[in-house]
């Protein structure tokens, strides 16, 4: 799999918000298959002392929260943020390409650009590239378009403000917007037809991908 969804619980909004949680999971948007996972609590003080920032305002929030979602502020098998980093790093080796593996955040200026600054401030290279940034946000804006709004018609599994569980959460509505837009492919030696487009009775059709070869093209094909 090529696509990663992370998420993120900080203690501040900023684009160097201190990281508690990194929460991840391998998926595929258009079959809806779900892959690894990867969950690590931070320690606070780790993420403070590289030079993330904390705000009070987050830090008021988080005290409202339940028992469940504040256990990670005393979670015993908390790490520095460097090992966190580096465990992340390795993760996406075994599983994944640094160079093709996709990195989707909810929202284009949080938790891709938050771990991205992590990275930066421990003098480490991020895991991905920075033009497979991907926004969740984008998409469940588009499913709205087409009359599905995955924030309010998929019910939640887990608990909630936990890492891993939003990111398995997000790629799963991800996934079901794709299906909404018709971005599901059916393979047939010589043509991927994609489901139809929404609301013209019309199909997307790459035309190759036979293991003899040949040449390929992608054109609409009214029906």
């Amino acid at each position: 799999m090529e696509h990663v969804m992370l998420d993120l619980e900080t203690m501040g909004n900023g684009s160097e918000a201190a990281i508690v949680t990194i929460g991840a999971c391998f998926f595929d948007p258009q079959t809806g298959e779900a892959g690894e996972e990867f969950y690590r609590v931070v320690s606070l003080q780790s993420s403070v002392d590289a030079g993330l920032q904390m705000d009070a305002s987050t830090v008021q929030w988080w005290m409202k929260q339940g028992d469940d979602a504040r256990f990670v502020f005393k979670d015993p098998e908390a790490v520095d943020l460097v090992l966190a980093l580096a465990d992340f790093d390795s993760w996406i080796d075994v599983y994944g390409c640094r160079d093709r593996v996709k990195a989707w955040g909810n929202g284009a200026s949080f938790d891709n650009v938050i771990l991205r600054n992590a990275y930066h401030l421990v003098w480490r290279e991020p895991a991905w590239k920075f033009w497979n940034d991907r926004d969740v946000r984008t998409v469940v804006e588009l499913g709205r378009v087409v009359g599905f709004d995955p924030k309010k018609d998929m019910p939640f599994e887990g608990v909630q403000h936990n890492a891993l569980a939003d990111a398995v959460h997000q790629a799963r509505y991800v996934s079901a917007v794709y299906r909404r837009l018709g971005l599901v492919p059916s393979v047939v030696c010589g043509a991927i037809e994609m489901a139809p487009v929404h609301g013209n009775g019309g199909a997307l059709v790459y035309s190759g991908g036979c293991p003899e070869g040949g040449s390929s093209s992608l054109h609409y094909r009214k029906r």
